[in-house]
């Protein structure tokens, strides 16, 4: 076997043995609504969720310590609606908290550097609206 062969073998044979093309989940927005002092928030997710070995399973609400206030488990893939919206209702967000991050994960890379950042004293900021209770 000559040597350009090989090495289109090896090549072929590395992307192959590769978990996955699918890169990070992405955080494209978030609507939340505080009612009866809970908190319902819809967050909606794309990644391009590659069956059971890789795909967005989770999204979490975290105060800018890190401290995990509430976490959104997603248990299967949704490899054909993306982008995809999930809510998650009584999430209890303390008073003295004006500032959470989403954060969300998958499979293979864990949790994404892709946080929604959210100040909870404004309607509206990049990527989530807070609407009023009905």
């Amino acid at each position: 076997m000559n040597l350009i062969r090989l090495c289109s073998l090896f090549l072929c044979l590395n992307v192959l043995s590769l978990p996955t093309m699918a890169g990070e989940v992405s955080i494209i927005k978030a609507e939340l609504e505080r009612y009866s002092g809970q908190w319902i928030l819809r967050v909606t997710l794309k990644h391009d969720d590659q069956g059971w070995k890789h795909y967005a399973d989770a999204w979490r609400i975290v105060d800018k310590e890190g401290r995990v206030i509430a976490t959104r488990t997603l248990h299967h893939p949704h490899d054909t609606e993306q982008p995809f919206t999930r809510n998650l209702s009584g999430v209890n967000i303390p008073a003295a908290t004006p500032i959470i991050f989403i954060e969300a994960h998958d499979k293979v890379h864990g949790w994404s550097p892709d946080r929604l950042r959210i100040d909870l004293r404004k309607n509206k900021g990049a990527r989530y609206t807070i609407n009023s209770a009905k």
